[in-house]
């Protein structure tokens, strides 16, 4: 689950971590003349909320406000009349995609005099099951860039203990810090680590961690996301989601207790199992078409749950072809077959399906499918599976 920047500094500010002063505003500017009189100033920034990164390079669909999700500004009016622009505008990043997402909440926050951007996350290491530290001397919108040219530039730390978020004297030599930025850095990184565990999060993100005229780190931005199978111990933070940010397909998938993400390609794929999903997408990939989502089924893949996959991948226009594959286990491949044939049946599905089955009465499943005089076909082998729903896609 992720949250937004203000969320995630309200948070991050009853951990006394460094932040500059800032006001939040949903939906309306109630009170912005106000608030702007407490937060010091100018300049000031004002702040797109909205659950993607690249705020600031992107650009809005209505050009009256072309300069970024994320502007610095010198007057009080215009701070009025840039958040006026970008309220229940269409912030268009990298990360959203070329439709953008609707920005209904906008953060504004004492300006700050910056010396030196740094980059600082902490996520945990899946190959050694260790939180980790990622840092660099070189933070900004510009990361993502030196992440691909300069790889050199970013360090990974791992903590062996997480209650003591313990990181070595030659840090401060690689970041080029003096000793009392040193010691502020070490502060952080402890209150950051503590809020992690604590938060059962899965990322924490500050980029840029500047430091100002001063000598003195500040929080400039943060992105906290919170690990989705501890929000049963989070039902604070869980208050929190902002389900207006979610893909409504998505969301219609986890609430029926199935993992599906939308994706650009053109084959739709209905699958029992992460490790399988992924392995089908692989294969779709090698003869040429891209998956059009990942869509988890989960263990009991049974007429209900098949029936809602197969409603959430038909309401995406750009799918001609769906490509089936299940394991049968304890729900049986015929009893799946069955499912699937009434639930094409009811929806009225039209497009191509291709099934695949192995497990528990794969052959019984198989002769079902192939027998059923629908727009369905079931064949044995993955590799043949996968060029048949191409074939089928073309056509």
């Amino acid at each position: 689950m992720n949250l937004h920047e203000y969320q995630a500094k309200e948070i991050l500010r009853k951990y006394k971590l460094p932040l500059l002063s800032s006001k939040f505003y949903e939906n309306n500017l109630i009170n912005l003349e106000t608030d702007l009189k407490l937060l010091k100033g100018p300049p000031w920034v004002v702040k797109s909320q909205i659950h993607a990164g690249g705020r600031g390079a992107g650009y809005f669909k209505n050009k009256f406000n072309n300069k970024g999700g994320v502007q610095i500004v010198n007057s009080a009016h215009e701070v009025k009349k840039v958040a006026n622009s970008m309220l229940n505008n269409t912030l268009v990043t990298k990360q959203t995609g070329k439709q953008g997402k609707k920005v209904n909440r906008i953060l504004v926050e004492e300006g700050c005099k910056i010396k030196k951007e740094y980059y600082l996350s902490l996520l945990i290491d899946r190959t050694t099951s260790k939180l980790m530290m990622i840092v660099s001397s070189s933070g900004g919108v510009d990361i993502e860039s030196v992440a691909e040219k300069n790889p050199e530039k970013i360090k990974n730390i791992l903590f062996q203990d997480i209650k003591s978020f313990y990181i070595k004297d030659d840090l401060r030599k690689i970041l080029d810090l003096n000793e009392d930025q040193y010691q502020q850095l070490k502060i952080i990184v402890n209150k950051l680590g503590k809020a992690f565990v604590e938060l059962d999060a899965s990322t924490i993100e500050i980029n840029p961690l500047v430091l100002d005229e001063s000598g003195k780190f500040i929080l400039l931005d943060a992105k906290i996301s919170i690990d989705d199978n501890a929000l049963f111990r989070q039902s604070e933070l869980l208050k929190l989601r902002d389900l207006s940010e979610e893909n409504e397909l998505e969301l219609e998938a986890s609430e029926n207790n199935m993992n599906y993400i939308k994706l650009e390609g053109q084959i739709g794929c209905m699958v029992n199992g992460a490790g399988l999903a992924m392995a089908t997408m692989d294969i779709i990939k090698e003869f040429g078409k891209e998956p059009a989502n990942f869509l988890d089924l989960g263990g009991t893949a049974n007429k209900e749950r098949t029936k809602k996959g197969f409603k959430i991948i038909q309401s995406d226009s750009n799918v001609k072809s769906v490509l089936i594959n299940i394991f049968g286990g304890i729900i049986h491949c015929d009893m799946i077959a069955k499912g699937i044939i009434e639930a094409i049946n009811e929806l009225n599905f039209k497009l191509p399906v291709v099934v695949r089955f192995q497990g528990t009465n794969a052959s019984e499943g198989r002769k079902l499918i192939n027998n059923s005089n629908i727009n369905l076909i079931s064949i044995d082998d993955l590799t043949e599976a996968a060029k048949k729903v191409v074939e089928l896609s073309n056509k």
